[in-house]
């Protein structure tokens, strides 16, 4: 009876230890974070820009180099857009166009990232100082890699096609 007793008063003290040790979905979810900082990736929670949306999404960053910003745009899944948002390609809509065309080799390439998206990539965002994907980070280690790669050619072919031009988007000069 004394050795249940101790079993008993052993399980109660690494009973709360258990709890604390993390799921297999956030050891893979800090291993994507952790990869993603190592390529240059910055990885925010923030609430996306999606309508009606109560929880908070990750948004990795590709930046734009400071002198070179790239374009406004903003494309939404079919699953979360309106159907009056105008479609992009099979399973994508425009919440917000780029004000100036894109050149075919850029909009190619933003076909090809669209399509091999997992299915919880839900917006794809460009602004002047990065390109963002709002996602429920389901993919491995080696998905990012892909993404990384693919995502970092879209960006280089988009960088120094702002929007508004004449808009100074650095610091001040000289300063």
């Amino acid at each position: 009876m004394l050795w249940l007793m101790i079993l008993f008063v052993v399980g109660l003290v690494f009973a709360p230890a258990m709890w604390l040790r993390p799921s297999k979905r956030q050891q893979r979810v800090m291993g994507l974070r952790e990869q993603a900082r190592e390529l240059g990736i910055a990885v925010r929670i923030e609430s996306s820009p999606l309508h009606d949306v109560g929880k908070p999404l990750p948004a990795y960053r590709w930046r734009y180099p400071l002198q070179q910003p790239g374009p406004d745009f903003l494309l939404v899944r079919d699953v979360v857009a309106s159907e009056s948002l105008k479609a992009f390609q099979a399973g994508w809509r425009w919440r917000v166009e780029p004000l100036r065309d894109l050149p075919a080799s850029a909009l190619e390439q933003l076909g090809a990232l669209l399509a091999e998206l997992p299915e919880d990539a839900v917006v794809v965002e460009s602004g002047a100082a990065c390109v963002t994907l709002w996602w429920d980070e389901s993919g491995s280690t080696d998905s990012l890699a892909r993404l990384d790669e693919r995502i970092s050619r879209l960006r280089d072919q988009l960088a120094g096609r702002p929007d508004y031009p004449g808009v100074h988007q650095g610091p001040p000069a000289g300063g």
